[in-house]
């Protein structure tokens, strides 16, 4: 998917909502542990019900590695039914790779090739030879962690180095990568106030922005912040959309969650 079809699809729906796919067996439905593939009969529950008010689904892969070859099995069913039933979503693998030259080469034929998700997460800390390999694939989007939303991001990302934080230093230098046209950025919902810089460094760049809901972030300050002519944001949430319910209508719960949601960005959006 182009960054200009995402573009599209956000305006077609007035959405630019990403709901993350952190399947939890303990967390699940009871009555789904008696199906054949429970991780797979809850995401595709969760597909069907929501679709309509997101642009992009988001696993996180260890949610599924977790569970050895049924969870990968039940990853692959879930982007094949994406693929095949909403070929308009967007589709991240949420897997943070990051390692040297050949290794992210077969990394990113995992996710691109055999698994053909849109996008992946990556860790930035080896350099451009771990990012470019994902940036060699045409028309597929490496999403780099830039400023994340947990509280070990002070420990790193924002110490500063020549009177420059490290994160800023992050996104100028990858801006000079092979194929950088293709990078999107991961910006924790909890920074916030962060964005206007981050704004300043890649003012046309997607940003994946996880954080709202749960982790307390505040939709309004990162639209407020972050938002650029293309839209240019991913808004994440994940338990407090998935998770809305836990009895035979969890399905319509989690719509219910995400409509709110849809909502408030359609607002935005005028």
């Amino acid at each position: 998917m182009t960054t200009q079809q995402l573009v599209s699809e956000i305006k077609k729906k007035k959405t630019f909502l990403c709901i993350g796919l952190d399947v939890d067996l303990n967390k699940i439905p009871e009555h789904l542990l008696k199906e054949e593939d429970p991780i797979f009969a809850f995401n595709k529950a969760i597909i069907d019900a929501t679709h309509h008010l997101c642009v992009a689904y988001k696993p996180n892969t260890a949610f599924y590695e977790a569970y050895g070859i049924k969870g990968w099995k039940a990853l692959e069913k879930t982007i094949e039914y994406l693929n095949t039933n909403h070929p308009e979503i967007f589709t991240i693998a949420d897997a943070k790779r990051g390692d040297i030259g050949n290794t992210s080469t077969m990394y990113a034929k995992a996710f691109f090739e055999d698994l053909a998700f849109d996008s992946v997460t990556v860790a930035p800390y080896m350099g451009k030879d771990s990012v470019e390999p994902f940036l060699a694939f045409e028309d597929k989007h490496t999403i780099m962690l830039a400023l994340t939303s947990n509280a070990g991001a002070f420990d790193f990302q924002t110490k500063e180095i020549e009177a420059k934080e490290l994160y800023k230093h992050v996104l100028e230098t990858s801006k000079g990568w092979k194929n950088s046209e293709n990078l999107m950025y991961v910006v924790g919902a909890t920074k916030a106030e962060y964005l206007a810089d981050i704004r300043e460094i890649i003012p046309s760049s997607f940003l994946l922005v996880p954080g709202v809901g749960a982790q307390g972030g505040n939709l309004q300050d990162v639209c407020r912040y972050g938002m650029n002519e293309q839209i240019g944001l991913l808004i994440n949430s994940s338990r407090g959309i998935i998770y809305a319910g836990n009895d035979q209508d969890f399905a319509e719960k989690a719509a219910a969650q995400a409509e709110s949601l849809q909502k408030q960005m359609e607002t935005i959006l005028k």
